[in-house]
């Protein structure tokens, strides 16, 4: 399902994109500059390094991005608009020059965020708006630095900059789901490589324990997509659906709640998560940038963790027609 797009959704894009570009200050400056705030120049010289290693240890491209910052003044850079039928996970996509189809549209202004997702409830699909930290041109710009790469802890800024970075280094048309997972993997190997080298073990534990969350919330995710999956194939009523669907999606909570009390011992990072609507568009948002990553962090085993190897491997198969991409992706046997 294919929605159009507009030339005022083009013009907010490049009017939002433009305005960041033109704030962007050199991080070499900020750092010398006597009259950047201490925190400030602690993260930007921690990011300088990171950027550093993302070039000379993950093979990620050695250009202008991530040398420049900006203060974006915001908590999001964007936000994200996700859509879904009612009774169907697959997500509505929107086509693009450049990036092809993708499973959601990116807003500048959160209140053309909020009116487009607005619209898309008036025409009856499942709707999920959020927030983006980050996001990458592929390399047709110097991408910045932004404030809101920041406001985490260091591993969180490692993890954003492989990540972006990874987009720039390969890129499928039109294949959201492959991409979002490539680019999970290379984070998710460079992070425990940069901090087995800076010799964060406690970071690394850390990384580690927040992985094993993550992996646990997409199991769970999972096994409610293959319930409700069941539920949108059968010959039931409209009605009967609903509250099928309904009931999926609360003994998902029902079973967060129980993980979340005793296998996490009341680890609370994903309630605001759970405590707001889940629907179809959700589900479908997650997804995308999870299902496929456990394929992507094998085939970089088989590839020994050398980078270069595992990208060649990696755009062979990309190369691939999308139906067959992820059934190549998990029944590789070696790098080659």
């Amino acid at each position: 399902m294919a929605g159009c797009t507009t030339i005022s959704y083009y013009a907010q894009s490049i009017e939002g994109h433009v305005q960041i570009m033109a704030a962007r200050k050199n991080v070499g400056r900020l750092i010398r500059d006597p009259a950047t705030p201490a925190p400030l120049r602690a993260k930007l010289e921690t990011a300088a390094a990171i950027r550093r290693f993302a070039s000379e240890k993950l093979a990620l491209p050695d250009n202008s991005s991530y040398r420049s910052y900006v203060d974006i003044g915001r908590d999001d850079v964007t936000l994200a608009v996700f859509a879904a039928p009612r009774f169907s996970l697959a997500p509505v996509t929107w086509c693009f020059p450049v990036f092809g189809c993708v499973p959601y549209k990116g807003y500048f202004s959160r209140k053309d965020a909020i009116e487009s997702a607005a619209e898309l409830q008036r025409k009856g699909l499942d709707v999920y708006v959020s927030g983006v930290t980050a996001y990458s041109t592929l390399g047709w710009f110097s991408d910045p630095l932004l404030s809101t790469m920041m406001r985490e802890d260091d591993t969180y800024l490692a993890t954003l900059i492989f990540h972006e970075l990874a987009h720039q280094k390969l890129y499928v048309n039109g294949d959201s789901a492959f991409n979002e997972a490539f680019a999970v993997s290379v984070e998710t190997s460079g992070t425990r490589k940069w901090l087995r080298a800076t010799g964060n073990s406690a970071g690394l534990r850390r990384y580690e324990t927040n992985r094993n969350r993550s992996a646990d919330f997409l199991r769970l995710v999972g096994q409610t997509r293959e319930e409700l999956r069941q539920v949108y194939g059968s010959p039931r009523t409209p009605e009967k659906m609903a509250a099928a669907k309904d009931a999926a999606i609360e003994r998902l909570r029902a079973r967060y709640h129980k993980m979340r009390d005793s296998r996490w011992g009341g680890y609370r990072g994903y309630d605001g998560w759970f405590d707001s609507p889940i629907n179809n568009a959700k589900l479908a948002a997650t997804s995308v940038y999870g299902e496929q990553v456990p394929a992507f962090l094998r085939l970089h085993d088989l590839c020994g963790g050398d980078y270069p190897r595992f990208y060649a491997a990696v755009r062979r198969i990309g190369a691939l027609p999308q139906p067959f991409r992820f059934e190549a992706l998990k029944t590789a046997r070696s790098c080659n």
